[in-house]
């Protein structure tokens, strides 16, 4: 077991975030939200806030530079007079303090010519559509055999729908961009991001530059959860601002602006429909998924993506409908598409299980595959059944009286409920160097990004590992664009990725160190580009499988549900340094229990705004909620990966947790809520 390798830097302020790079002569920047909903800027009068004393620019659509690329809408910022969603970026104040920019913000006054927003995602809106594809290059639609005649037919049915509202990523650190332009007209970039290569591409196609001019330096980042996969509109508006004063600004997005601007999880509305013959095996199953996106870019997330992977059933569908609404555009949040479409799926499974009077786990195990349903692949592995029977032994699932409301303490409700969970096992291309120093040690670069999650430390260990070497002598350097390419740390593929790359550079400098003699004082070098071995794999279905075991309390005179106990039983390949693996199951479980109790963006649909955007109203999960939590992991041998015999782990731990908890709510107190989060308004009317 490794302690993270930036653990005393992080403890003790040594950490550089975006915000802290010392920088010359900086300026910063406040932004302007509109408060239309929908409709076109009539006028900006920036004439009270230019005249306050230290402000440097004040920039709108009536005075910005155009920029070269303007295919995004997110990222044409001040490029056009249209308001598309309330909280859109219209004006930024840029300052010598940022006291002096807030208020000169304050002070700018825009007009607008504003219409009513369309707000409000439902099932029988006039404009659903069915995106070409969704998120991950996934098809919208599936069907296999005869899903609605299979239905019919079915002995035992569950015919439900499930809601889940908008979620909001809300990472500790903000949204941060610190621009400075040198000298010979190039960009260096201070941010807060996952993916400094995709970073430093995107930027330099909006700026009009060459990718070379852009550097993006993401040392440490404080979290991202997803809403720092792709750059944001503080990104290019630090950069317009940076010029236009000709000094570096910076420009830290407040946490109430990051509610409309650094993205979310969509809302949904899941119609799941299972039919099953008088043994629980599932004859049928339909999940047909409504989200939303925005005017301004497309984003469908692939919400029924995970009922094409977890059960046998010879006849199937999955649908994908979005509305375009006068929103801001939904994006990645950790396990996209996987965790909303888990939810109700393994909702469902449970209803199920209780209509056919079949134990939860037992109908899962039943159901279990041998191959990927849809796709007919073979798994690299798939060991869903080992998570459930070793939960369901550790947890002391065979002593549960399935009736529900039988357990009691006092005047507490007590239940118990199990979910399945699954991810995919994803591998992208790209590039690492590693290189032997005269004095012994090694230095490994890669261009990754390490959010939180301790992908630098499990990085070292692969490489010191390869190297053959003590892990001191390794020193591991990411987070900037100047080293070799790597891909985004999201979709729980980074160590995979990351790691083949970090592995073949090792392996290429141990070759040429093999008769090299003495390292010169300019040391040895060797990199590696694995995008040719990820070409040539074999095509197998790779993806992590789990199981949450929950036990939850439902205060009858209140309606207020705890949490007691929970566990999570993955099986993800080889664990590669398992503290911080525990640590990161461990916080997509606790998203779980906040996800089922707790989390709900609201919109105010007359103004089009969310109201709770702070986290005094928009509630997590905190210590007190989150009393005995537990994951481990099964023995997983998986060659068909990675060199390192990996698995993603980043986001499987939120993936069918809420479910869990939801399934021991029903089963504490006889109450299905099918609309996230379990309130208690929305338990006590039934209690």
């Amino acid at each position: 077991m490794t302690k993270r390798l930036e653990s005393r830097e992080k403890v003790t302020g040594a950490a550089r975030y975006a915000h802290e790079y010392p920088l010359r002569d900086a300026a910063y920047l406040s932004a302007v939200q509109a408060d239309a909903g929908r409709g076109e800027i009539a006028s900006v009068d920036t004439a009270a806030a230019r005249r306050l004393p230290g402000v440097l620019a004040v920039l709108s659509c009536e005075n910005a530079p155009r920029l070269a690329d303007r295919s995004d809408g997110e990222l044409a910022v001040f490029q056009s007079r249209t308001v598309s969603y309330r909280g859109q970026f219209v004006a930024a104040a840029v300052a010598e303090t940022l006291e002096t920019a807030q208020e000169a913000a304050r002070l700018v006054r825009v007009e607008y010519a504003a219409e009513d927003p369309d707000v409000r995602l439902r099932p029988d809106h006039p404009g659903l559509y069915k995106p070409e594809q969704v998120n991950a290059g996934l098809p919208a639609d599936t069907e296999f055999g005869d899903p609605d005649g299979a239905f019919g037919a079915a002995h035992v049915r569950v015919d439900v729908t499930y809601t889940t509202p908008a979620e909001h990523n809300n990472p500790m650190e903000p949204h941060t961009t610190a621009a400075q332009w040198n000298e010979d007209g190039s960009l260096t970039l201070y941010e807060s991001t996952q993916g400094p290569s995709s970073h430093q591409r995107t930027l330099a196609r909006v700026l009009g530059l060459d990718t070379g001019q852009v550097r993006v330096v993401s040392t440490h980042v404080g979290g991202g959860f997803g809403a720092k996969g792709t750059p944001r509109p503080n990104a290019v508006l630090a950069a317009m601002a940076a010029r236009e004063v000709g000094r570096p600004v910076k420009f830290a997005v407040p946490r109430r602006q990051m509610f409309a601007t650094t993205g979310y999880r969509t809302p949904t509305i899941q119609r799941m429909r299972l039919g099953a013959d008088a043994d629980g095996r599932l004859t049928a199953i339909m999940h047909d998924v409504v989200e939303q996106t925005s005017t301004v870019r497309e984003f469908a997330e692939q919400t029924a993506a995970p009922t094409r992977v977890m059960y046998r059933a010879a006849n199937r569908r999955t649908t994908h409908r979005v509305v375009r609404l006068d929103v801001p555009t939904p994006s990645w949040m950790r396990a996209p598409g996987e965790t909303p479409g888990m939810y109700a799926l393994e909702s469902a499974m449970d209803e199920l299980a209780v209509a056919a009077g079949i134990d939860p786990v037992e109908l899962r195990v039943r159901n279990d595959a041998d191959r990927e349903p849809e796709s007919g692949l073979p798994f690299s592995s798939r060991n869903l059944v080992a998570c459930l029977e070793e939960g369901a032994a550790r947890f002391g699932w065979a002593g549960r009286d399935p009736v529900p409301g039988t357990r009691r303490a006092g005047r507490r409700l007590l239940g118990t409920g199990v979910a399945a969970a699954t991810y995919p096992a994803r591998r992208n291309p790209g590039r690492a160097a590693a290189r032997a120093e005269p004095d012994g040690t090694f230095t490994v670069r890669i261009a990754a990004s390490d959010i939180g999650t301790g992908a630098r430390t499990a990085l070292a260990l692969i490489a010191a590992e390869t190297l053959k070497a003590d892990l001191g002598r390794v020193r591991m350097e990411v987070g900037d664009s100047s080293f070799p390419r790597a891909s985004v740390a999201g979709g729980s593929s980074g160590t995979a990725s990351w790691g083949t790359a970090v592995v073949r550079a090792c392996e290429a400098l141990l070759a040429r160190l093999n008769g090299a003699g003495a390292v010169p004082p300019e040391g040895i070098e060797a990199s590696a580009d694995t995008t040719g071995e990820l070409e040539a794999e074999e095509e197998y279905a790779r993806h992590g499988f789990g199981a949450h075991f929950a036990e939850a309390e439902v205060d009858m005179d209140t309606g207020e549900v705890r949490v007691s106990r929970m566990l999570g039983v993955f099986a993800v390949g080889r664990i590669i340094n398992p503290v911080t693996a525990r640590s990161q199951f461990i916080g997509g479980m606790t998203m779980g229990i906040g996800m089922a109790l707790m989390e709900e963006s609201v919109m105010d649909e007359r103004f089009g705004d969310y109201l709770n955007r702070d986290l005094a109203q928009y509630h997590v999960p905190s210590c007190a909620d989150v009393r005995d939590i537990d994951a481990v992991w099964v023995e997983e041998s998986d060659p068909h990966l990675n060199p390192m015999g990996s698995k993603g782990i980043g986001e499987i731990g939120i993936v069918g947790a809420a479910a869990a908890v939801g399934n021991a709510v029903a089963h504490a107190c006889g109450v299905r809520v099918r609309d996230l989060p379990i309130t208690p308004a929305k338990l006590l009317p039934h209690l």
